[in-house]
């Protein structure tokens, strides 16, 4: 059961208990009687959970990063916050969209639920939108024909492996971020599996050319040679978005981590 799920049942269990003791139970219930162990709690609980439910559900999310795809924009380790609401409104656990208010844009970075197992978040960045055809080649992002542009910067030290990557700062629409590139990784994408619009791909031994299907978004982590991403798994599905990350507010191994990102 998901965290989700199981909010959305201890909402409705103490909610049930929380009414039925205003409705009924209040006033069946002697003076000098206290109340059940059980109502109570339920009673003392059920507005700080209706609270955060909202709030999770609506409003604002806390994530945790597991792995070093997105690296250096978000490390491991990293407790981030994601907006709900930015891309609309969608409905608690089933995730269904009710009310549309934005679409992603590329250079976002977005929290979804995997495709292969929507039980998983993850967190990648927005690159090819729905029609876009995105190139990969020699490790070198085009979009519909244009070359996106990086400007190379200084290395990047990993700390988990002890070893140097090249650092580039990338722009998308219109905004920059960093990005990782491993020169000794090879150019071609290894262990692709099958996907729904798996023939909107080719693959080659300097990488790939895709069009994004409609309702669909091609994502890419910003570790580039170190993410597992629409190269290997194949386009996010809209209805599979859960929202748009945008805040650092906690690291345990780095306390200075605090703030935006893009």
């Amino acid at each position: 059961m998901n965290f989700a799920l199981f909010l959305f049942v201890l909402l409705v269990g103490t909610g049930a208990v929380w009414a039925l003791e205003v409705i009924w139970l209040r006033r069946k219930r002697p003076a000098q009687v206290r109340q059940a162990w059980w109502i109570e709690y339920s009673v003392s609980f059920f507005p700080v959970i209706l609270v955060v439910f909202l709030l999770r559900s609506f409003i604002v999310e806390p994530f945790k990063i597991p792995s070093g795809s997105m690296i250096p924009t978000l490390l491991i380790g990293d407790f981030i916050l994601v907006n709900k609401f930015t891309y609309g409104i969608r409905l608690p656990v089933i995730n269904r969209e009710v009310a549309q208010i934005n679409h992603p844009h590329r250079g976002d970075v977005m929290v979804f639920r995997y495709p292969e197992d929507p039980s998983l978040d993850y967190i990648k960045r927005v690159v090819g939108l729905p029609g876009d055809r995105v190139e990969y080649r020699d490790k070198r992002l085009i979009i519909n024909g244009h070359l996106v542009g990086a400007r190379q910067i200084d290395d990047y030290l990993s700390k988990d492996t002890m070893q140097y990557y090249k650092r580039y700062l990338e722009k998308l629409n219109g905004v920059e971020h960093q990005i990782l590139v491993d020169e000794d990784a090879p150019a071609y994408v290894p262990q692709v599996r099958t996907f729904p619009f798996s023939g909107n791909c080719h693959y080659n031994v300097g990488g790939l050319v895709c069009t994004v299907p409609p309702g669909h978004y091609f994502v890419m982590g910003d570790n580039r040679d170190n993410s597992s991403d629409s190269r290997v798994w194949g386009f996010v599905p809209d209805k599979n978005i859960v929202g748009k990350a945008f805040f650092i507010w906690l690291n345990l191994n780095d306390l200075g981590r605090f703030g935006t990102f893009r």
